[in-house]
């Protein structure tokens, strides 16, 4: 994709939304050249104003956005002076031990977790958790994560549970097709985040399964992903 080319056609398009008419073609090349060297002040059609991170972060973890999971290390890097997105695991890093994670037991080689060496304990996630569970951003945060049976990626899982509703969390999954025997195997599949417990106290939790092979992604999504949410439900009545 081409940014620039992008950018002129989100302008053109929504000019002519607010009624602004526009004879440039919005698929048209994006003519660089054309442009003048500055514009004279006051000489602005328009402006666009990107909205909070918190909205970016929301969206990421909802729907498991992997693009704008690895480009948030690359606006880490920003903070640090630099435009190489590597730049940004020493601030990731520095984050992580300023919030009592244990960095001796995340690896990452990338921002989404889809490299081979990614790894993260259990016992690492429950401590990012409970760091974010004492911010001022606690309830904006978990409002981030997906809903058991209600949205993002635990939409329409477990919707029968007694904990719809009450478990914030956030799916990981690592499966490919074993072609040897035409399946698929399933690396992980995991899910953390918050429990709301019937007694009304929130809890972090962990769970997941690892090294496992089903039929086929139908398989994968009725029986793996069904089992991991309902044992979320169980946590959540359970009290965590």
């Amino acid at each position: 994709m081409d940014p620039a080319a992008f950018g002129r056609t989100a302008l053109i398009e929504a000019l002519t939304r607010a009624g602004v008419m526009v004879t440039a073609d919005p698929g048209g090349a994006n003519d660089e050249d054309g442009l003048p060297a500055a514009y004279a002040p006051g000489s602005d059609v328009a402006s666009y104003v990107s909205p909070p991170f918190s909205q970016y972060a929301r969206l990421v973890l909802k729907v498991s956005h992997n693009l704008g999971a690895n480009l948030g290390l690359c606006l880490m890097a920003v903070t640090a002076g630099s435009t190489d997105c590597a730049a940004g695991f020493p601030v990731l890093r520095a984050f992580l031990e300023a919030a009592g994670v244990d960095s001796e037991q995340v690896q990452l080689a990338d921002g989404r977790g889809g490299d081979p060496v990614d790894r993260a304990t259990p016992a690492a996630a429950n401590q990012l958790l409970r760091y974010w569970l004492h911010t001022p951003d606690a309830e904006a945060f978990r409002d981030t994560l997906p809903v058991l049976g209600e949205d993002g990626t635990l939409d329409g899982f477990c919707t029968g549970c007694a904990g719809v509703g009450k478990v914030f969390a956030k799916t990981g999954t690592v499966a490919g097709f074993d072609a040897l025997n035409e399946r698929l195997a399933v690396g992980a599949e995991t899910v953390a985040g918050y429990l709301v417990t019937p007694s009304g106290e929130i809890r972090t939790f962990f769970a997941g399964v690892n090294n496992l092979a089903v039929a086929d992604l139908d398989a994968f999504i009725s029986q793996v992903i069904e089992d991991v949410a309902e044992a979320s439900s169980i946590l959540q009545q359970q009290g965590g």
